[in-house]
């Protein structure tokens, strides 16, 4: 973000005070580019937890991740088109496959109390113990595996939306139904209650042990992607996608203090991202592109009492685990993140994994954590240590003009260090100055561009936030181009004299310029001026690149001599008025001249003029000559000439005894010309009567002549 300084006194911006980046948010952070560190929700940077890979068993897709009492990980997934799917383990830094089963992928993972691993694979999915079928209950999809402490197994399914009960015997039966499409999530909580996420309704579903079901929240959103129970008991649901409006009134859940993020807008689940009302049903597998939008993170209480803790308008949860302090971890698509919920008002992105999706997580006593990725399939481990240095690099500052950088400030804690450098490209690359330490005034050359780049060592280093002062250097302001207004008309920001009978509108002024360059936009749009006679109007397009504060003179002259006459000095706008009537008859040229002395240090001011393209001023009424009035029989020959020395006759007419002024065109027909000569016979009036002539010129003189016809 960019803060410029502002003067009290002037309660606006000036270019040519100093201005600041200020880098103190989370959106401020999110457009640098962070190596080993982590960024928590008001903007803090701090070292990540070290990331490891653990395994990379060549599939597209990891889908599930257990982990043993000895701590052995299973992972299990699949590729794309694959007629086979299969299950790892990984200890110690070796990896095996367990299984290789029939199927698409590896949907869900569970282990019994025995530590035999289960695993459930899709679409037409069966559960297996090892390699054998433990269970196939006759449905499309089984999408999450879990154990009681009884050892039942619990396996829910679409798309009839049934949670299937299976006992350590192997007898099974429908446990509940629940009226959904798809029970897309599971967990049971310590009470032995299963809790479950459906779509497309994005319910979330207390069943008890005895199978009577309870809604808990409907979601405003179509799928609950993930179901946890924390250490507290508290159920933690991730949820996405969007859904038609609903003919009831739901209440939302109650809101956060203050938003970790704005709730974004509603996002949309494609055929290829799992659950939906679609057929036939295609296979549950979930693309960086597949789902769009964002997502939240609900959390219940004990009591039942749900709050939105987390949202985020471009990631996608996809799971959910706890660290040991008890606290919430999202595993997070498109962008493969892994988030920490530190409170109702705070969260931090620890890390950024390189696959862009985090598609299961798992956590042990150590503070250790594990993630499964999609797109590519990896296993890795987050923490629990932290690594020992980091690297912020910022965007590229544009200061929109050549600068001179001042002094790099920070509030930060440990041990961090700065670097510069600066170009003229806006992209780094060769031809910029090299990376040179900051520790108070940037030592990199004055340019437009800027980085720095901010290197954190040991546990205690952080960023609160980062301050860089620069100065545009000063540019001349431009006139590009004069327009002069329609004579007899002035612009109404000045008192009139005259009560005004029109107006006159001008449209916005042509976009051309007088030259290149890139300059802030400066056409003054369109203005309505009032009719007032003898009054010559001009205005202007000018710009001022470093957006400094610009005054305007305005001189006169006539065109065949040398001598300027001040009209108006110091204009704060960009039009002027001026009593035409004050010069004699001729052509005139107007200069405009930009000065940004105003919003400078005294001597750094700079200033630009343009001449306008010669223009006349005309107050001097026509010459009517050699009136005539000649009667024939019933008719009166009317005839007369009329001249201008300035401009061309545009109207002549006449009147009988101050009756209607009629129209008479010359002989020539157009009316082109300084001088042009009038005849028409009108209706002999009866008795003594008067005939009036006038004419008038373009520049609205008006010359009257009378005649009597006895």
């Amino acid at each position: 973000m960019r803060f410029p300084l502002l003067p009290a006194a002037l309660g606006v911006a000036l270019a040519v005070d100093t201005h600041f980046w200020v880098h103190s948010s989370k959106e401020d952070q999110d457009k640098a580019k962070l190596t080993r560190l982590s960024v928590r929700s008001d903007g803090k940077i701090s070292l990540a937890p070290a990331t490891r890979e653990l395994y990379d068993p060549s599939v597209s897709y990891l889908w599930a991740i257990a982990r043993g009492a000895d701590g052995t990980l299973y992972s299990g997934g699949g590729n794309p088109g694959a007629s086979t799917a299969k299950v790892f383990a990984t200890k110690g830094g070796q990896s095996r496959v367990v299984a290789e089963l029939p199927g698409l992928q590896v949907q869900a993972i569970a282990l019994d109390a025995q530590g035999r691993v289960y695993a459930a694979t899709a679409p037409d999915g069966k559960v297996y113990r090892g390699s054998d079928v433990f269970y196939d209950p006759k449905a499309k999809y089984i999408w999450a595996l879990a154990f009681d402490k009884a050892g039942n197994l619990y396996v829910a399914t679409g798309d009839k939306g049934e949670i299937h009960k299976v006992a350590p015997s192997g007898q099974a039966s429908v446990f509940f139904k629940t009226e959904e499409e798809h029970a897309r999530s599971m967990a049971v909580d310590s009470a032995g209650n299963v809790i479950v996420g459906t779509e497309p309704g994005g319910l979330i579903v207390r069943i008890s042990p005895s199978g009577d079901g309870f809604v808990l929240y409907q979601a405003g959103r179509r799928e609950v992607t993930a179901i946890a129970i924390a250490p507290d008991n508290a159920i933690y649901a991730a949820i996405v996608g969007s859904k038609p409006p609903s003919s009831s009134s739901v209440p939302p859940p109650a809101p956060i203090a203050a938003p970790v993020t704005a709730p974004g807008t509603s996002v949309t689940v494609s055929a290829s991202a799992g659950p939906g009302p679609r057929t036939p049903p295609p296979p549950p597998t979930l693309t960086p592109a597949s789902v769009s939008g964002g997502s939240e993170v609900i959390r219940i209480a004990a009591d039942g009492f749900p709050t939105r803790i987390w949202s985020d308008t471009a990631e996608i949860a996809y799971a959910i685990a706890f660290d040991k302090d008890g606290r919430a971890i999202l595993g997070t698509g498109n962008k493969g993140g892994i988030h920490r919920i530190d409170s109702g008002l705070l969260s931090t992105k620890l890390v950024s994994l390189n696959p862009t999706q985090v598609t299961a997580l798992a956590s042990d006593s150590t503070g250790a954590l594990y993630a499964a990725t999609g797109n590519i399939g990896k296993l890795f481990q987050i923490g629990p240590d932290f690594e020992k240095d980091g690297i912020l690099e910022s965007e590229v500052l544009d200061a929109g003009w050549f600068a001179e950088w001042g002094a790099l400030t920070h509030k930060l804690t440990g041990n961090v260090k700065y670097e510069t450098r600066s170009g003229n490209l806006d992209r780094p690359q060769q031809n910029w100055s090299n990376w040179a330490a900051a520790p108070g005034r940037i030592p990199s050359p004055a340019a437009r561009f800027l980085q720095y780049r901010a290197t954190l060592s040991g546990a205690d280093a952080s960023i609160l936030s980062t301050e860089v002062a620069y100065l545009p250097r000063n540019v001349a302001p431009k006139v590009e181009r004069i327009e002069i207004t329609k004579a007899n008309y002035r612009f109404p920001n000045q008192s009139l004299t005259l009560t005004p009978s029109n107006t006159l509108t001008l449209a916005g002024m042509s976009s051309r310029t007088a030259g290149g360059g890139s300059l802030p936009p400066s056409d003054p749009g369109s203005v309505t001026l009032n009719y007032a006679k003898g009054y010559q109007g001009a205005r202007w397009r000018a710009a001022d690149a470093n957006g400094d504060a610009v005054l305007y003179s305005v001189e006169i002259r006539p065109r065949n001599e040398p001598n300027w006459l001040l009209l108006k000095k110091e204009l704060p706008v960009r039009q002027f008025s001026f009593d035409s009537s004050a010069f004699p008859d001729g052509e005139y040229v107007l200069r405009v001249t930009a000065s940004d002395a105003s919003g400078n240090a005294p001597g750094r001011g700079l200033s630009d003029s343009l001449e306008s393209d010669p223009f006349l001023i005309d107050n001097t009424p026509p010459a009517i000559r050699n009136l005539t009035a000649a009667v024939s029989g019933a008719n009166v020959a009317l005839a007369f000439a009329a001249g201008d020395t300035g401009s061309i006759l545009v109207k002549a007419e006449y009147s009988v005894n101050a009756g209607e002024w009629i129209y008479i065109e010359p002989t020539t027909r157009l009316s082109d010309a300084k001088e042009h000569a009038y005849s028409v016979q009108i209706e002999k009036p009866a008795g003594e009567s008067s005939i009036a002539v006038r004419v008038t010129d373009e520049f609205d003189n008006l010359s009257v002549a009378r005649t009597v016809l006895r």
